[in-house]
């Protein structure tokens, strides 16, 4: 059985974007791009909300040839998965691989981490609200970035509590904090 697993890069205060949706403050350098690379590897289905897919597809048709190679690991790794894209407005994708989904069926998601031979990421903090309110969370892995952002689009919902236990933490030369969890039952 595939887990599902959510990932993001954080503010210290919690936020994967500021007040104007800004998240340039959260590019990785060279080793945590290279760490997240070795994360995403094991994924075989990246699970999107619109916003996330819009933000993401540039790895599609990156011109990433003259890029170090950590870019164009991570191009490569991403074009190898499947995607689905969760949108009421989405007409159509431009990424291979790439299907639309009008719901989000947390049935449907339980069904496909039973039947997949590889891991599901889940990307997006709407999204991923919407799975770890259902409890189809498996693990998370939180890059929280050395900022406090004051406000904006919060990583983690509100009103949800889920038991976590810490499996590793890793430091980054820039400041970042790696936080790896499993969800407890």
């Amino acid at each position: 059985m595939a887990k599902l697993v959510y990932s993001a890069i954080t503010s210290l205060d919690g936020y994967v974007a500021d007040e104007d949706g800004n998240f340039d403050w959260a590019e990785p350098d060279e080793e945590v791009h290279t760490f997240v690379n070795d994360l995403e590897r094991p994924v075989g289905t990246y699970l999107y909300g619109r916003r996330m897919y819009e933000v993401m597809v540039y790895w599609e048709t990156a011109h990433v040839a003259g890029e170090p190679p950590f870019v164009q690991d991570f191009a490569e790794i991403w074009q190898a998965a499947d995607k689905i894209v969760y949108s009421k407005t989405l007409e159509a994708v431009s990424s291979a691989r790439t299907r639309i989904e009008r719901d989000f069926d947390p049935e449907g998601v339980r069904q496909m981490k039973a039947a997949a031979q590889r891991d599901i990421s889940v990307g997006g903090p709407d999204l991923a609200s919407q799975a770890i309110e259902a409890g189809l969370v498996d693990e998370y892995h939180l890059f929280v970035t050395p900022i406090v952002v004051g406000g904006g689009k919060q990583s983690l919902p509100d009103r949800v509590r889920v038991k976590l236990e810490l499996l590793d933490e890793h430091r980054f030369g820039n400041g970042v904090v790696h936080l790896h969890y499993r969800t407890r039952t």
